[in-house]
């Protein structure tokens, strides 16, 4: 399997519900470093995984929907945490739907699967992995 990994970030504002999440239950800021793994079994013709340039301008693209943003005013994530794994599951989801509407281009309907990467500090991240 091959892979190629984009980055990018976001700072976001938002807050929890639970008394798992104790003083996060109050508003507070984030800062995500994102990583957005394409896997496909071969390379294309042009012996690529996907365009470098494509994906990282669908990933930034993606970001800028939350970056700089408070998470808790968002209609569609409306009643869900907004736990580091949620924020991988929806940006990775994102992702596959603009594969899916050609905005990676031809090449990307090979994709085998795309894993997201967030980091919300040096000793902690999430990742969600989905197929296509």
């Amino acid at each position: 399997m091959f892979s190629v990994t984009v980055r990018d970030h976001m700072m976001v504002a938002h807050s929890f519900r639970g008394e798992v999440f104790g003083p996060a239950q109050a508003l507070h800021g984030a800062t995500f470093l994102v990583d957005a793994t394409f896997r496909r079994a071969a390379l294309d013709a042009d012996g690529i995984v996907v365009d470098i340039a494509a994906a990282a301008r669908e990933l930034n693209a993606v970001l800028a929907a939350f970056h700089l943003r408070n998470l808790d005013d968002d209609p569609a994530l409306t009643g869900r945490n907004t736990t580091t794994e949620v924020l991988a599951q929806v940006v990775a989801d994102r992702l596959v739907e603009r594969v899916h509407a050609g905005a990676f281009g031809p090449g990307a309907k090979e994709l085998a699967g795309i894993a997201v990467t967030l980091h919300e500090s040096h000793v902690a991240w999430a990742c969600y992995e989905r197929g296509l």
